[in-house]
């Protein structure tokens, strides 16, 4: 057994096998990536690398221009501009999730915008508001969605062709490779030649006998991963640029009792995607039968929900039978291809209100919003169809109020101090006038415009408020009617979500996770075997093997190959060596090998 110096990794090797080099193809094409043409080295250009000459717009020829244009091709197709690229991706999504943006509350950015008056135009015309469509971020998602289209296609059309191509033939000096042995065998070339390509075939490596040497190459799923990696970001752009145009989202509250039909005219919001109408909704319903939610009562997980579910009835299309389920947070539910969401749960009192005739003009729940975790909730009650004063002219009411549902009163005011229903009130003042809801401008339900509205007054100039326990009721001066607590209903807000997409998106990850895989832990690598006479008459075994990082597994895998060969090409001692006794044991290949 004998070593030779020579290239102590992979890379070092690959560096003598250039085009026209000693070693030919040997070890070219152990990867899809597309190699780095470098052009005239000019000191002072950039990267000391020539580009494309500048000689004006006029005096460009046809080949200069085309020159140009494949530069810059190259460049965006490199995976240093797809790195960039990406980051730029992330760095631009940042905004998003720091700016309100109008396409998932509108109400939040424009409350965004009141607060910030001086700086709203510039985010206007930045396009903060609405990241995502804005001409800049489409702009990094195209130009990303095209590098990555460029490096793909020639890149799985190279590899198919290496799928198909023979492994190279065997370099002239098999000693110039990362990890190499010899030895001295009896046996003939034919025999260990055959020999050794089955040992090979039986280790799954392609093979191929050229002359006097088995060439063989192993590892293909590397390069695979490597493409499928890319194909999955490929196919995650896709499905996120799918899924944004055919996306439709609307959120509806719901008190128990009442329920839903998918049209536009019942979403108390809808946004949907360029592509996605109210012609695409898909015929269901469902009824809000009940809503369960218990609490910790003791500990340090005291108000927290242990049990948050919302009890429905549902139906498909016009004259589908009603279909018993629930809905819980992490648990939607799929009807017909949407998806609905529980997004929240809150109280809504059950009032009713006469005029000074005694008339009923309102009865029925109100939804009041929650603002802590206790389910303090703030609402308004309008009352704008029928009232009638006491001289009988037509006026508008407007209750605003707080709803606790065990309620204390401190320092701090009113308010809920656990949120089940132990103690619950209503705390209610009291406005007439113009509710300004005929101006066709649109209001929030949830809260009151008190312009146009004058607030009652009680017997000693202060202004109109009152308590209420369930029964209890609230006279207007000068019998102006009343308003009676009669009880309290829960309510639900759901989000009913059309999105297309989402397991492409699911695959792609997955793919993209498996692919990564390949690449970081196969390793690409071609082994090589030759078999020729020496001087002596016997024959002299090479065996060397290139891979395509620097790992020291391919010299491990040469040794055990060594080894394993050895049985049909047993070692013969050097015969000017201090092994030449026949007696003495033979150095093994796998001890000799070299890294």
């Amino acid at each position: 057994m004998s070593t030779e110096s020579g290239p102590k990794t992979a890379r070092e090797a690959e560096e003598h096998v250039t085009p026209g080099g000693e070693y030919g193809s040997a070890g070219a094409q152990l990867s899809t990536a597309p190699a780095e043409e470098l052009g005239e080295v000019v000191p002072g250009s950039f990267g000391g690398v020539r580009r494309p000459g500048l000689r004006g717009a006029l005096g460009w020829t046809l080949r200069e221009c085309l020159g140009w244009v494949r530069w810059m091709w190259r460049q965006l197709t490199s995976m240093r501009i797809a790195l960039i690229l990406l980051f730029l991706l992330s760095m631009a999504a940042i905004p998003g999730s720091l700016v309100p943006q109008t396409s998932v509350d509108e109400l939040k950015a424009q409350a965004w915008k009141d607060v910030h008056p001086n700086a709203t135009p510039i985010y206007e015309r930045l396009g903060l508001f609405h990241v995502y469509s804005s001409p800049w971020f489409s702009a990094i998602y195209i130009l990303l969605f095209v590098s990555l289209a460029g490096c793909i296609l020639p890149r799985s059309w190279q590899f198919v062709g290496q799928l198909r191509s023979r492994p190279p033939a065997a370099p002239r000096n098999l000693t110039r490779l990362p990890a190499y042995t010899t030895w001295r065998t009896a046996a003939g070339e034919d025999e260990v030649l055959d020999a050794a390509r089955k040992l090979l075939r039986g280790r799954r490596f392609r093979t191929h006998r050229a002359g006097t040497a088995v060439a063989s190459e192993k590892g293909f799923l590397r390069e695979a991963g490597n493409l499928m990696f890319h194909l999955a970001l490929f196919g995650l752009l896709i499905s996120f640029a799918v899924g944004a145009l055919w996306k439709g989202e609307g959120g509806k509250l719901i008190v128990e009792g009442d329920g839903f039909s998918n049209n536009l005219t019942q979403y108390d919001d809808f946004k949907p995607g360029t592509f996605y109408t109210a012609d695409d909704l898909d015929p269901f319903g469902f009824t809000l039968d009940s809503f369960d939610a218990t609490y910790a009562r003791t500990g340090p997980q005291k108000g927290t929900p242990r049990t948050f579910r919302a009890n429905i009835h549902y139906w498909k299309g016009a004259d589908g039978k009603p279909v018993k389920s629930s809905i819980e947070v992490n648990q939607p539910l799929d009807i017909e291809g949407e998806t609905v969401y529980l997004i929240g749960h809150g109280y809504a009192p059950v009032v009713t209100v006469k005029d000074a005739r005694g008339t009923v003009v309102y009865q029925g729940p109100t939804p009041f919003l929650p603002s802590d975790g206790s389910l303090t909730s703030h609402g308004v009650v309008k009352v704008t169809d029928n009232y009638r004063n006491k001289a009988g002219g037509e006026d508008q009411l407007a209750f605003s109020g707080i709803f606790a549902p065990t309620m204390v009163i401190d320092n701090q005011g009113p308010h809920s101090v656990f949120p089940a229903l132990d103690r619950p009130a209503l705390v209610l003042t009291a406005y007439h006038g113009d509710l300004g809801m005929n101006g066709g401008v649109p209001q929030n339900v949830y809260q009151l415009d008190d312009k146009k509205m004058t607030q009652y007054k009680s017997a000693n100039g202060q202004p109109l408020r009152q308590v209420l326990a369930v029964g209890e009721s609230l006279q207007l001066p000068d019998g102006g009617g009343s308003i009676t607590f009669d009880g309290v209903k829960t309510w639900a807000s759901f989000q009913v979500s059309h999105q297309v997409g989402n397991g492409w998106a699911l695959g792609s990850a997955v793919a993209a996770i498996l692919g990564l895989a390949g690449s970081l832990f196969i390793q690409r690598r071609r082994v090589w075997i030759r078999a020729t006479p020496g001087d002596d008459g016997v024959t002299v075994v090479e065996l060397a093997g290139l891979g395509r990082s620097e790992s020291a597994r391919i010299a491990d895998e040469i040794g055990d190959l060594a080894y394993k060969l050895l049985p049909d090409a047993p070692q013969l001692p050097d015969p000017g060596g201090p092994d030449a006794d026949p007696s003495e044991e033979p150095l093994l290949p796998d001890e000799g090998a070299r890294a």
